[in-house]
Parts: structure tokens; C-alpha cells; sequence
């Protein structure tokens, strides 16, 4: 074993062993070789950051290589093995991790002295996701640009983008570990997590304002203050791809705490600009928007991809075919229901294609119905079967392939534009000019929920917006009051709101 004197800014004579051996037993201190030359502590630290704490760093300038520390084994493991399997880089050049012989790093700490500045300050951030303020940190130190967490939001989202495309489009620019899928301000947004912030960047500057599908799902790209993403499950609306040993939750939302507090930061920060020209888009990123685009399909396309969708933890007391008619036709045209026969907090619900069936999934899943978090997935069965003829199965399935409540079925239709996640706030519309305020009020407050706002379109008294206090309340109106006879032969039309009152 060779031993070579490590030099940390010139004069740290501390002898490491060479570390040459390429798979030592694991050890919590990382040997990292062929670092372009010019990169920063930041750089090294944040290869660490998706697997855990980082505990120490030391540069070997002259050599191009660097030790870092891990705070367990555990965490170096999970590193070494996800970067066997994807080749990381930094400033696109590929560099190689291993083991070192190390089971510590013990480094002069005045000495190593900018290096710990980093370090502290990243662990500020990740500790408090707050600005950096009294570290005597030079810029290379973690400013929001050199972050390789994107925040990403998506205007204008007539089809559904999934945490799949998401992946797919920006896997293009180098290793994703870790997507996190929320809405918020009734818009889909997102955090996806790069190996390298140099990545992040590319992504940015190539993504940001362009569509994913053909003139709609505009990408609006900025830099999240966090430096790392905590996933606790792994399922479709998050996903560590560190960590495929996650489990799945039970549709409960996957925010960490301290991360909400931070977008609700965040987001107060960011002006989203007007629509952004379309920039020359590399083919890279061209070829995946293509290709999800096909997976997904458009509109007048009868899509390929699963039409069933599996619905569990619905509340079996109240539950019927039609209520889950009328809430996932909100996002489809619902061909079939059947609820389980032997698991009646389970439902197979038929849309017209798989564009929709993704729709109602993404929109759906995690939502409150009848008081319980649903799960919405996609089912392996290909169809709804109906009972054979004769045979009572209780009222259980029911076929709505007739129905003249489907919102979809005219090519074209207004109601492609108008598709929006569950809202608090309620879109109605064809009301009669003899209905008043105070009817729609009592109306709807009969629902079980309150109404904490109301108001006609100036335009067109035939529409209103209505607030209810939660989300599962004007989940609850929609279902009890969508297609609801207000006399005249007008039938109240309800969906859900982008505005607010």
C-alpha cells in the first residue's frame, strides 16, 4: 500500500494511505477520484447529500480526488451502490467513488477550515431551509443556483403529467435520485433532486417555458432553496430512486413538514413570468417530450395504456357506483363501476382511455371522499366485466357506457380546458335566471359542509363560483349536487375551480 501525504489548502501534512483498492470493506469515508480541477467542496458535498448527513470533506486539490464523510455506513452503502449503478458526474466528466480504508476522517480543522464553512452552511440549510447568514462563506458556498433541487410547476395542464414523464424528460440531463409530486395553489408542482446541480442547471436552462405536450403543460423551472429532498414513500406521487426499498404509504401526503414551510417561503418569492417564447429546444429533450407524449396520448387519439383504475379505502357505508361516476367524470368519461363484491372499500372504475384513467389517478389519489383518504392506482384488469344476465350482484356494478352526464364526449368540448385538481372553490354553471344567491347557498350548505363564498359571473348569470371551507366539502357537493335538477329542465353543472372568491 503506497502512502501519500495529503495536502488540504497546501499544508495539512496529514499521511492518508493511498486508498487503490477498488472494493474495501464499506466504510463511512468515501475515497472519490478524477475530480475535474476546478471543483468546489459544494460540488463534492452535494453527491452525499441525497443518501444522508455529511459529516466531513477533505479536497486533495493536486490530485483531483477527495474524501468525504458520511455521518453512517448505512448511508455511504446506499451511496456507493446507487453510484455503481449510475455513473456520477460533475462539470460532465465521470468520476469514480469507492470505499476508503478510512473508518473517520480526522482533519485539521483550522486548517480545513473553508471546507467546514461549506459544510456548516449546507447543514444550516438542510436544518432550517433558510437563507445562509453569519457563515464566513465564500460564493461557491450553496446559493440558490448552484442547488440540484429544481422546483418545478406546470401551467396549463390539460393532460396529465405524471411522475414518470417527469422523470423521463429530465433523466435526459443526467441522474435523477428523487421526485416529490404536490399540488399546491391548485397547480401540479414538483421537486426533482439531480446527482449534480451542474445538471440542474442544464435542465433549467433547457426546460424552462417549454411544453411538454403540443401547445399545453408549460414547464416553469426555478432553483428550490433546498439542497436535498426527503422521501418517505415510494409511490406516485414520490419517488427516491436511492432507495427502491421504501414503502409505498397509504395515500397520505408525502411532505415532510419543515419542506411545506419552505415552499409556502418559496413560493411567495417566485413571479411567474407571462408566457415565455419557446425556446430552441435540444433534440434530447425534444425525443423524451415525444415520447411522452405518446405514452400519455392526446386528445381525438383513443390512448393506449390502462382504462381501469383500482380505487381502495372507500368508505363502504356510503360509497356507490354512482358517486364514483360523478367524481371521476370530472376527469373522464366513466364507463364502468364495480364495487368489490368480497372488499367493498375497493372499486374498478372504466374510463374511456388511458389519458383519462392517468387524469383521474393524478388528480384523485390522496383526495378525502365520504371522510377517508381514497388510493387510486392503475388495475392490471384490461375491462369491467358486468354480471352474467339474471345474476343480482346488489346494485355493485353498474354500466354508465349510455350516459348522457359524459363531460368528454364531444370532440373539442370546453371542458378539456377547464380540467383542474380538486379545489375548495366550485365552478357552477346553466343555473335558471329564477335561482338567487341565497338558494345556491342553502343548496349546497345542505351538502354538510360551509359556504364561505359566493359569486355570479358578471357576464353570465347562468355561472358562479361557490367556496366551500375544505377541499372534501366541494368534493362532497360535486358529488351530491353535480347534475342536480334546479326546475325549469336545467340541470346545475359543477367542476372544480382554478380562481378563487
Amino acid at each position: 500500500m503506497s502512502s501519500m501525504v495529503v495536502t488540504a489548502n497546501g499544508n495539512d501534512n496529514k499521511k492518508f494511505k493511498g486508498d487503490d483498492k477498488m472494493d474495501g470493506a464499506p466504510s463511512r469515508v468515501l475515497h472519490i477520484r478524477k475530480l475535474p480541477g476546478e471543483v468546489t467542496e459544494t460540488e463534492v458535498i452535494a453527491l452525499g447529500l441525497p443518501f444522508g448527513k455529511v459529516t466531513n470533506i477533505l479536497m486533495l486539490k493536486g490530485k483531483n480526488q477527495a474524501f468525504l464523510e458520511l455521518a453512517t455506513e448505512e448511508a455511504a452503502i446506499t451511496m456507493v451502490n446507487y453510484y455503481s449503478a449510475v455513473t456520477p458526474h460533475l462539470r460532465n466528466q465521470p468520476i469514480y467513488i469507492q470505499y476508503s480504508n478510512h473508518k473517520e476522517l480526522k482533519t485539521d480543522n483550522t486548517l480545513n477550515q473553508r471546507a467546514q464553512a461549506v459544510l456548516q452552511a449546507v447543514t444550516a440549510v438542510q436544518a432550517s431551509n433558510a437563507p445562509i447568514s453569519g457563515t464566513t462563506v465564500s460564493e461557491s458556498a450553496v446559493t440558490p443556483a448552484q442547488s440540484p433541487v429544481l422546483r418545478i410547476i406546470i401551467d396549463n395542464m390539460y393532460y396529465p403529467v405524471t411522475l414518470d414523464v417527469l422523470h423521463q424528460i429530465f433523466s435526459k440531463f443526467g441522474a435523477v435520485l428523487k421526485i416529490i409530486t404536490f399540488t399546491k395553489n391548485n397547480q401540479f408542482q414538483a421537486l426533482l433532486q439531480f446527482g449534480d446541480p451542474v445538471n440542474a442547471q442544464q435542465a433549467k436552462q433547457a426546460l424552462d417555458g417549454q411544453n411538454i405536450y403540443n401547445a399545453c403543460c408549460t414547464l416553469r423551472i426555478d432553483f428550490s432553496k433546498l439542497v436535498n429532498l426527503n422521501v418517505k414513500y415510494n409511490n406516485d406521487k414520490s419517488r427516491d430512486y436511492t432507495r427502491p426499498d421504501l414503502p409505498s404509504g397509504d395515500g397520505q401526503p408525502t411532505l415532510d413538514p419543515a419542506i411545506a414551510a419552505a415552499f409556502a417561503k418559496e413560493t411567495s418569492l417566485l413571479a411567474v413570468p407571462g408566457a415565455l417564447s419557446p425556446l430552441a429546444i435540444p433534440n434530447a429533450a425534444a425525443a423524451a417530450a415525444a415520447a411522452a407524449a405518446g405514452r400519455v396520448g392526446m386528445p381525438g387519439v383513443s390512448a393506449g395504456g390502462n382504462t381501469v383504475l383500482l380505487v381502495s379505502n372507500l368508505n363502504e357505508e356510503m360509497v356507490t357506483p354512482q358517486s364514483l361516476f360523478t367524481l371521476f367524470g370530472v376527469y373522464g368519461d366513466v364507463q364502468r363501476v364495480k364495487i368489490l363484491y368480497n372488499k367493498k372499500d375497493s372499486a374498478l372504475i372504466q374510463m374511456a382511455d388511458g389519458n383519462q384513467s392517468q387524469l383521474a389517478m393524478s388528480h384523485l389519489n390522496g383526495q378525502k371522499m365520504y371522510g377517508k383518504i381514497i388510493r387510486v392506482t392503475l388495475s392490471k384488469h384490461q375491462t369491467v366485466q358486468l354480471p352474467r344476465e339474471g345474476l343480482d350482484d346488489q346494485g355493485l356494478t353498474k354500466d354508465f357506457g349510455n350516459s348522457p352526464l359524459h363531460r368528454f364526449k364531444k370532440p373539442g368540448s370546453k371542458n378539456f380546458q377547464n380540467i383542474f385538481p380538486p379545489s375548495a372553490t366550485l365552478h357552477l354553471s346553466n343555473i335558471p335566471p329564477s335561482v338567487a344567491e341565497e338558494d345556491l347557498r342553502t343548496l349546497f350548505a345542505n351538502t354538510g359542509g360551509t359556504v364561505k363564498a359566493f359569486k355570479f359571473f358578471q357576464r353570465d348569470h347562468k355561472m358562479a363560483l361557490l367556496q366551500m371551507s375544505t377541499v372534501e366539502e366541494a368534493i362532497q357537493a360535486l358529488i351530491d349536487l353535480h347534475n342536480y335538477n334546479l326546475g325549469e329542465s336545467h340541470h346545475l353543472r359543477v367542476s372544480f375551480s382554478k380562481s378563487t372568491i
